[in-house]
């Protein structure tokens, strides 16, 4: 039951998010960019587990994944003057977050 209210919330916020990017794109990518799933997750990770070791790690990986994940964007904004079609940008965009990933998980092999 648990699992189900998870995936009705993110579905939920994801889907609105991407109804409402094409009606007013600049305040959908506001709600998007806010820790809405960090919220969310954190609250159920602690309900389920209710383990504060585990949650501060979970959020410390979070806030050193957060400015790493930015990477994905690069290729967009760079699109404007490489004129690249969108499969391109988005194989060039996850290329970048797979290099980000093995950053993250370099610097969390030491924890």
């Amino acid at each position: 039951m648990l699992f189900t209210l998870k995936i009705v919330i993110a579905s939920v916020l994801i889907s609105y998010a991407s109804w409402l990017s094409g009606k007013k794109p600049v305040l959908a990518g506001f709600i998007i960019a806010l820790p809405l799933s960090s919220l969310i997750s954190i609250i159920f990770s602690y309900f389920e587990y209710r383990d504060m070791a585990k949650l501060n790690e979970y959020a410390l990986s979070i806030l050193v994944a957060v400015p790493l994940s930015l990477v994905f964007f690069v290729p967009f904004i760079l699109n404007k003057w490489l004129r690249m079609n969108f499969t391109l940008t988005m194989v060039s965009a996850v290329g970048l977050l797979a290099v980000a990933y093995f950053i993250h998980s370099s610097l969390f092999k030491s924890v």
